[in-house]
């Protein structure tokens, strides 16, 4: 099968608005007959299912979580990007486009970014249109701040709750949908398998997570909005709960998976603490426009630091290494986020860490409560030199800000932000690969669409900041919506999808044979034995840097691993009953898929780019190489009956308007 991207012709600028104008429409007469199901009801899902119910389609929401205002993307923290240029700074469609293809290191689809850039203006005044608060000047007007990556302010912000308050607007919206009847809403259901007839998705087999029963469920297309496959490491900052399920049923169906290894290590995390951790907590990157991240210049300074014998706030300011600033003069602690997490792993292998793991670096807000302290006191009068007047004056500004997180990060780590600088170390947060999608967000399956971060298609090798709910509404509530459309304009005769056919058989009868298997087993070791084994391989040889012995130490020590857990794990309880042991297990059966060809995928990119790091391939002062003769392309991944047996199939990445160069942010 040849990948083809349908990407329209025509100037860049004028693609998305010249596709709009010629493709097929159906009337709203035809809408009330055509059925979508919705898998997965975070911004993209949401948005997907609250516009098309609105458009007139009968639309089947899932989640496994209780509410859908429950869905991972409530935890996202700093902001959503767009560029409206309030700030008047030098923003604009263009500039927002090339930061993001730049920032995904020029591994992303001209026309995909260009159009995600051309609607995001639009997203900001949907949402504030259904009430979602964001951050406002003194004047009344929206405010901005700027993200790791760019040049300009164009992050909108609600404080650190930026994902949680777009949820409640999706949700809204969808709630008035679900009172109309055009919303079927399936909470705590899971989806365990893709149903294809004729070639087509016409359904799915899902799991009531309640009491266990196994349902089918038909409609005319299926959306796939289920996140990323972080958890696939263990420790990671996604909820317990997020999974790659959904999407890799879709995979072995024939979706083929693109780009798996370009995964996101965010650089402001609360750190490691022990083997006792269950998930890691991320401090939104938005820190980093106040916050400045150092170690100790001397050596003795940090191990006094570990040893318990010294304070950070008892270094000199001339003792401290400001790395980033340093480093990267241009763009200082803003650099994106592969480059400040390589940045912090390079100063802490050199033995600078500064907590008793060896793995944190300082992230200090002295520096900008002083700032604004004093900006505070000029501006009422007051006295700029009185040192506690400024620092309450100054502290007020940071807690307005960034309040939550602070509070968050005392509880957790049960030292104040304000008086001690926080201690932060990357951690495993986004991905950029996903299910290969073209122009129309449609995968290899016919009628199957794939949306937000459970695709590959818009952040290349690296997500700037506050860019993945850009994605996942821009998706749902602008781009869907149309594409769809030209392909269900085919299916207005079609009638009603049963689900007694053969199709809905087969797929049944393989998800009870996996969930018997799994509750008969009766190994010797938990999930989550299997689970950490499976997180410590990806993070020691797949991790933040690699290279191709680990790789390939990885790719045979996992396929091992899942020959272990088949003959191993136990499940507990029934199959007929709530059971969380028994979710897990099939989360994880997945994810021991996914991390032999997640490895296979890295071994294969002979180059650095982004989020994947190849220790083969790197510039003398350690950034990374990329090699745009050999790999200026797509990976996507044919499922073919085991990872190490898939098929490469390439999309190549032409750029028309952009050049490719060195990425720099010196």
């Amino acid at each position: 099968m040849k990948l083809d991207s349908k990407i329209p012709q025509g100037p860049l600028d004028k693609k998305w608005s010249e596709y709009k104008n010629h493709i097929k429409l159906v009337n709203p007469a035809n809408k009330r007959n055509i059925d979508v199901i919705v898998v997965g009801t975070g911004l993209a899902g949401g948005s997907a299912a609250a516009t098309l119910a609105e458009l007139g389609y009968n639309v089947k929401a899932f989640c496994y979580q209780d509410s859908p205002r429950r869905a991972h993307s409530i935890a996202a923290q700093g902001g959503i990007n767009a560029s409206k240029n309030y700030q008047g700074d030098g923003d604009s469609v263009y500039r927002l486009f090339y930061d993001t293809v730049k920032g995904g290191d020029y591994r992303a689809r001209e026309a995909n970014v260009y159009r995600l850039a051309e609607v995001s203006e639009n997203i900001i005044d949907q949402c504030v249109a259904q009430g979602v608060p964001f951050a406002r000047e003194y004047g009344g007007l929206l405010d901005n701040r700027s993200f790791g990556g760019v040049q300009v302010s164009r992050t909108f912000y609600a404080k650190g709750q930026t994902g949680q308050q777009l949820l409640l607007g999706a949700y809204s919206a969808m709630n008035r949908q679900i009172g109309r009847g055009k919303i079927q809403m399936y909470n705590r259901h899971e989806m365990l398998d893709i149903v294809l007839v004729d070639g087509k998705a016409r359904g799915i087999i899902a799991r009531n997570l309640i009491n266990g029963e196994i349902e089918r469920h038909s409609a005319h297309a299926v959306v796939i909005c289920t996140g990323g496959y972080g958890n696939v490491f263990f420790l990671s900052t996604n909820a317990m709960g997020s999974n790659v399920t959904a999407a890799w049923k879709a995979h072995k169906r024939g979706a083929y998976f693109a780009n798996p290894c370009y995964t996101q290590i965010h650089p402001t995390c609360i750190p490691v603490t022990g083997d006792h951790q269950s998930k890691l907590t991320l401090m939104s990157e938005s820190l980093r426009n106040d916050g400045r991240i150092w170690v100790p210049a001397k050596m003795e300074d940090a191990v006094a630091i570990r040893e318990g014998r010294l304070k950070p706030t008892q270094i000199a300011e001339e003792d401290r290494d400001y790395y980033l600033e340093r480093r990267y003069p241009s763009f200082g602690n803003l650099v994106p986020r592969d480059v400040a997490s390589r940045a912090a792993k390079e100063r802490c292998d050199a033995g600078y860490g500064v907590n008793a793991t060896g793995e944190a670096v300082y992230l200090d807000f002295a520096s900008a409560i002083e700032r604004y302290g004093k900006e505070q006191a000029r501006i009422h009068h007051m006295d700029e030199n009185d040192a506690k007047l400024v620092y309450k004056l100054g502290r007020d500004v940071v807690e307005n800000k960034y309040g939550n997180l602070f509070q968050m990060y005392e509880k957790i780590v049960d030292e104040d932000p304000y008086t001690t600088p926080m201690m932060i170390y990357p951690a495993v947060h986004y991905t950029m690969g996903g299910l290969w999608v073209d122009y129309n967000l449609m995968s290899t399956i016919e009628g199957c669409y794939v949306l937000g971060e459970a695709n590959f298609s818009d952040h290349g090798a690296n997500r700037l900041g506050a860019s993945a709910l850009m994605q996942g509404l821009a998706d749902g509530y602008f781009v869907l919506p149309y594409t769809i459309g030209d392909y269900l304009a085919n299916d207005i005769r079609t009638g009603a999808i049963p689900t007694d056919l053969p199709e809905f058989d087969a797929a049944e009868k393989n998800v009870r044979g996996m969930i018997d298997h799994l509750i008969s087993n009766n190994g010797t070791h938990s999930v989550d034995y299997f689970h950490k084994k499976l997180g410590k391989i990806m993070w020691d040889k797949v991790g933040m840097a690699r290279n191709a012995k680990g790789l390939t130490e990885a790719m045979a020590e996992i396929a091992q691993l899942r020959e272990e857990f088949y003959k191993d794990v136990k499940v507990s309880g029934t199959n007929e009953s709530f059971n969380q042991e028994l979710e897990k297990a099939l989360r994880v059966a997945d994810y021991l898929e996914l991390g032999e060809l997640f490895a296979k995928d890295a071994l294969h990119r002979e180059e650095s780019c982004g989020g994947h790091f190849r220790e083969e391939h790197q510039t003398e002062d350690g950034e990374a190489k990329r090699d745009d003769e050999n790999f200026a392309y797509v990976a996507a991944w044919e499922y073919k009956g085991n990872p190490s047996e898939a098929v490469l199939h390439k999309e190549d990445l032409v750029y028309e308007n952009i050049k490719l160069v060195t990425r720099s942010y010196k």
